[in-house]
């Protein structure tokens, strides 16, 4: 297992992969942790996420640089995953006692409640592009709510999963509450089966989710999955084109092009078709690329070199059946994995760039011929992860983001996560919810209790 930097194509260091013995032992003692963690007060953990926070804020420049020189995203926006990292574990920390309260249900009893209690050991198996966030925002709720936890990251961020359990120790978490199992993908099967692993989260793509559900499934383990995404960017009429324009360059460009919940179908209206793709090729055009390792730049590499092939690869394919490249779309002549940004129009569907997830810095710039078209277009999609809506009309705005097929939408503003609101899609894109009050108790059992 290798970490090579996408800048520089340099290896940073190799992992011996874990046997599947000594990944079974781990998990036969991550289980007697959680029997201990399971009952003490939610106080105690409480305090727990609290130093995990301090912890990552501490090492917060460290931790973003291990990230960077990994996986690729610009410095900045590695630490502020840290920062947002520490930002959920104080959720959980603060908020986590309230939601696991008791809830008192009237019925024919003297009194009859629900109790929320933890399930076991959970199984996460993360992705590379969001290497310390997409784990936080499992593993600060599970753990509060008294589950224990296993990760099984991406094998080319195996520098920040080693990370992410000294974290934890560091803080003072019992011993093998969170451990890291450093193996590839072909020993996901067996860890699922492990009888100690009670329920998984995977995210990464509908391949992995649907090969883990189908197991999960056969032996009754509960699982959530987030997976691909194509989110429709949909640019009304009466849009702040100015404002919309900016938006929608971050938010395809995040990650470097590299996230789920990025923006990558844009359905602009006929009436501001054109004005939207000078604007956005102006504003493309003035992006900075350099070494990710640095402040002063915009985006940095992809990846890994397939990344950079397969989109090349969806671009082209979309170019020969009729699309027109307006900007970039094409690797750079430099060291690393570096790709131009490729703005596409004149995109429908049964193009690659429509019908397929583009995982990486291409805008895909679809024509809507009306409102309730451009509705269409946006659920014309095996996806539906999330999606963004914009208009001058908030009202009007919010009767069609019901009408949009996806787990989330935001009207004038870009898609994220958000400790505080559920996470998660529908159709292939998956199942489940992830933070807010509805992802800490997916890792539950909720229990009657009924008195007489």
């Amino acid at each position: 297992m290798k970490s090579i930097n996408p800048s520089t194509e340099a290896i940073i260091r190799e992992y011996e992969p874990y046997t599947i013995e000594q990944c079974n032992r781990i998990v036969d003692q991550v289980n007697e942790a959680w029997h201990n963690w399971k009952t003490t007060a939610m106080e105690h953990r409480s305090q727990l996420m609290m130093r995990v926070a301090e912890v990552l804020e501490k090492r917060r420049d460290e931790l973003a640089l291990l990230m960077t020189n990994e996986m690729g995203k610009p410095l900045r926006e590695s630490r502020s995953e840290i920062e947002k990292c520490a930002w959920v574990c104080r959720y959980y920390a603060e908020n986590a006692a309230k939601i696991l309260a008791d809830e008192t249900i009237a019925s024919d009893a003297t009194r009859s409640f629900v109790s929320f209690e933890p399930l076991g050991v959970v199984l996460a198996v993360m992705p590379w592009n969001f290497p310390f966030w997409q784990v936080f925002r499992f593993a600060a709720p599970a753990l509060m709510a008294g589950n224990a936890g296993v990760l099984k990251h991406a094998s080319n961020v195996s520098g920040c999963a080693v990370a992410i359990q000294s974290v934890f120790e560091q803080a003072g978490a019992p011993e093998n509450l969170f451990r890291t199992l450093l193996v590839g993908s072909d020993k996901v099967d067996a860890i699922l089966q492990h009888r100690h692993i009670r329920a998984a989260t995977l995210t990464g793509s509908e391949h992995a989710g649907s090969k883990a559900a189908a197991i999960c499934g056969r032996l009754l383990k509960k699982t959530v999955l987030e997976l691909g995404g194509s989110d429709a960017f949909i640019v009304l009429a009466d849009a702040d084109i100015e404002k919309c324009v900016e938006t929608a360059v971050t938010a395809r460009m995040i990650n470097n092009g590299q996230s789920c919940i990025a923006a990558k179908r844009f359905i602009v209206a006929k009436e501001v078709y054109e004005d939207f793709v000078v604007r956005a090729i102006r504003k493309m055009e003035s992006l900075k690329t350099g070494d990710p390792a640095t402040d002063d730049i915009d985006y940095g590499p992809m990846a890994r070199a397939d990344l950079m092939e397969a989109l090349q690869e969806q671009i082209d394919k979309s170019v020969s059946m009729g699309a027109k490249l307006r900007m970039g779309g094409h690797t750079l002549k430099r060291k690393g994995f570096y790709f131009a940004p490729a703005l596409v129009t004149d995109v429908t569907a049964g193009m690659p760039l429509f019908d397929e997830e583009t995982f990486g810095p291409v805008m895909a710039v679809i024509k809507a011929e009306s409102e309730e078209h451009a509705i269409r277009l946006a659920n014309n999609s095996q996806y539906g992860l999330g999606g963004s809506l914009w208009s001058r009309d908030t009202r009007k705005a919010q009767q069609l983001a019901r009408q949009i097929e996806s787990g989330s939408v935001f009207i004038n503003g870009m898609t994220k996560s958000d400790p505080r609101l559920p996470f998660g899609g529908i159709k292939n894109s998956g199942y489940g919810r992830e933070l807010s009050h509805y992802g800490i108790k997916e890792f539950v059992n909720i229990k009657t209790i009924w008195v007489k």
